[in-house]
């Protein structure tokens, strides 16, 4: 029996393993995939859904209200089966079965699911063999080498995942409760609190806090429009800023018809071109061309499931000496939108690739393994599957050159200075369009030559606060400061959208009861906020996979840490929750009454439906009907037919904004659209023309 950790990943492993392709077949109500192998061996791969068990408190701390916050804290975990169909299958499987082979993912969360189903497995069968097989990608090449080279089963490996595992659930269910029950904010809208998610929340807080206590300061710029030969070019004051306006104006209103070059500085830069890519450098690569980084994740574990991509989950930006490069290359060659590059890579004698700064033995840099026709993938998969070639081939290609001027020009005794650059070299910018140079031409000049001067410009500016993260800066900083893993940063941010403490795409920001559950935290000195202590946290696991810690004491130790940060927030629980119930108020505040001037709030009637009313209630009783699905964000905005409030309303697969009128006329409008969009739907599924 081969253990796989998904069914994509089991039957491309059986496919390569039975030479042809292999068809499902049911095990009870799971699925495997049975064959005869060349050594005439009877195999089954039996795929996985990752974990197949859940980690959990016993039932008798199932209640939220009246659980004793330190004795849940100190509470036995169990590993509960939570996919029964797959845990009966390799029970039944394994009272025939002699040998094992656990052929999960190599990492720690891979060891982890293994170990799982093999503790499944010899409570079936004790006397049952079993072996690891550890890979980098799904090929013929690799599997065979993996199933030749078997392993040990890495137990430490394995207790440090599920350390994390444990450690997470504690801390979790714990501080969750605590801001939850202290708070008033029960039920399908709790407030959550976790070991990785809060500190990271605090450090997006944090960055709005200095949003706004930036004071916006004006300065002013003057620019220089010079032409020559037809060639119009601009020229910046060398000053660069001006804090005063009136030094600014002086120089805008000078009369002069041209300027006199004084020098001309000419350089040649050059741009290294790429490492390889790690797990951190692909996901920011990956937000900047429209993915958030869990579904640049989530397709690059398919593109490795099918055979197409190398382990998308490595720190490592260094080919190793064993890659054959010039294979991969070939493969690359196949595949009519990259043959040409690779075939001009493959003409050269010598590769030399790039190399990062990190050097790992888990797995290689990500990168292509065999050739995917554009045919059988979707549009994003192919989106990602491109973005990984294209920096494999950035990473073998020359470094780009460009040749840069600075040219000082005086107006009147006033210092101005124009930039050009050219490229000299394009390197791996021709292969890597995700990163491109921009040229500046400036015409032929000399020094002392005089050039016409068309008009000076004066340009009001004010200083800009620190931008907001996004998920690729983000995701940088949260590799900078210890916080999570490369495994995990990616869900954790997720986790944070799908919590609605933060809202986004290129931008993320915090909303106010984000700000209320960091405040709380912080102004009480509870270091579940601080990037230190989950830094700490990810060391000592780091230290159970390498065997100088048991699993037992990491998690009793991180139980004891929690403790004394439980007290501090018992002592303090009147404050914490006064701040948090204020701010879960003013967080309900949609925006202004527009027939008494109160303020519109969400409440939630009798039957649970949630609904607009004023605060001046019962004095005033309008009101308003609101969606009963998705997050609701106020705008600040009114509408411009009727002048009642803007939200925006966020779900898993949608986001819109709308006024709370159901009387407006935009409904009306919205209404008609959704019903033609219907029509012309189903006259498109009959076959039938439409006409829009």
């Amino acid at each position: 029996m081969i253990i796989a950790e998904k069914a994509i990943a089991g039957q491309t492993i059986a496919s390569i393993l039975a030479g042809k392709n292999v068809a499902a077949s049911s095990v009870g109500s799971a699925q495997a995939f049975r064959f005869r192998a060349a050594n005439g061996n009877d195999c089954i791969v039996f795929p996985l859904r990752g974990h197949i068990s859940d980690v959990e408190f016993p039932k008798k701390y199932s209640y939220w209200v009246g659980t004793d916050l330190k004795k849940l804290l100190h509470a036995e975990i169990e590993y509960a089966g939570k996919e029964t169909a797959i845990i009966a299958g390799l029970k039944g499987i394994a009272k025939e079965c002699d040998e094992v082979i656990i052929a999960t993912d190599a990492d720690r969360e891979g060891e982890s699911i293994g170990v799982e189903a093999l503790n499944y497995l010899k409570e079936a069968n004790p006397k049952i063999k079993f072996k690891r097989a550890y890979f980098s990608a799904i090929t013929k090449k690799d599997i065979d080498k993996a199933f030749s080279s078997l392993a040990e089963v890495d137990y430490n490996f394995a207790d440090s995942a599920d350390s994390r595992r444990e450690i997470d659930l504690i801390w979790g269910a714990v501080l969750t409760r605590f801001i939850s029950l202290v708070s008033g904010k029960l039920g399908k809208d709790y407030l959550s609190v976790g070991r990785v998610q809060t500190p990271t929340l605090a450090i997006i807080v944090n960055r709005e806090k200095e949003r706004l206590a930036f004071k916006v300061k004006p300065y002013w710029e003057v620019l220089a429009h010079f032409k020559k030969d037809s060639i119009a070019f601009v020229a910046e004051h060398k000053n660069g800023k001006f804090w005063e306006k009136d030094a600014a104006e002086k120089i805008s209103r000078l009369k002069a018809k041209f300027g006199i070059v004084k020098s001309i500085k000419s350089s040649r830069r050059t741009l290294s071109r790429p490492t390889p890519f790690n797990t951190t450098d692909f996901l920011r690569q990956a937000t900047t061309i429209g993915f958030s980084a869990s579904q640049a994740m989530e397709i690059a574990e398919g593109l490795y499931q099918q055979g197409f991509t190398s382990y998308p989950r490595t720190d490592n930006t260094v080919y190793s000496a064993t890659l054959d490069l010039k294979e991969i290359l070939s493969e690359m060659a196949k595949v009519p939108e990259f043959s040409n590059d690779a075939n001009a890579f493959l003409s050269k004698d010598v590769l030399n690739p790039s190399r990062g700064k990190k050097e790992t033995t888990d797995h290689p840099p990500i990168h292509p393994v065999t050739a995917a026709p554009k045919s059988r993938l979707s549009e994003r998969q192919w989106k990602i599957y491109e973005l990984i070639v294209r920096r494999f081939f950035a990473t073998l290609s020359e470094d780009a050159v460009t040749e840069n001027m600075a040219v000082d020009i005086d107006v009147e005794k006033e210092p101005f200075v124009a930039h050009g650059q050219k490229i000299v070299k394009a390197g791996w910018k021709d292969v890597y369009p995700y990163s491109a140079i921009s040229e500046v031409f400036l015409p032929l000049l000399s020094e002392g030559e005089k050039v016409a001067l068309e008009k000076l410009d004066l340009l009001s500016k004010e200083t800009q606060p620190p931008s907001r993260y996004s998920e690729s800066t983000l995701i940088k900083l949260m590799e900078d400061l210890g916080i999570g893993t490369k495994s995990t940063r990616h869900t954790i941010i997720q986790k944070l959208f799908a919590r609605h403490y933060i809202m986004g795409s290129k931008a993320i920001e915090p909303n106010k009861i984000a700000f209320a559950v960091v405040d709380a935290l912080e102004k009480n000195e509870v270091d579940a906020v601080k990037p230190e202590m989950t830094a700490e946290l990810e060391k000592e696991m780091d230290k159970i996979a390498a065997g100088k810690k048991t699993k037992a004491e990491v998690v009793e130790e991180s139980r004891e840490f929690l403790g004394k940060i439980l007290e501090r927030m018992l002592e303090n629980k009147d404050k914490i929750g006064s701040h948090l119930r204020e701010a879960l108020r003013e967080d309900s505040i949609v925006g202004k009454c527009d027939k008494c001037g109160g303020q519109l709030r969400m409440l939630m009637s009798r039957n649970k439906k949630r609904f607009l009313g004023c605060t001046n209630y019962p004095k005033c009783t309008n009101t308003y009907p609101l969606p009963q699905k998705g997050k609701i964000v106020p705008t600040s905005g009114l509408c411009g037919k009727c002048g009642t409030p803007v939200i925006k309303v966020f779900g898993q697969r949608y986001r819109f904004e709308m006024c709370v009128n159901p009387n407006c006329e935009t409904k009306a409008q919205w209404k008609a659209n959704k019903e033609k969009a219907a029509v012309a739907k189903e006259n498109k599924a009959e076959g039938a023309q439409t006409v829009s």
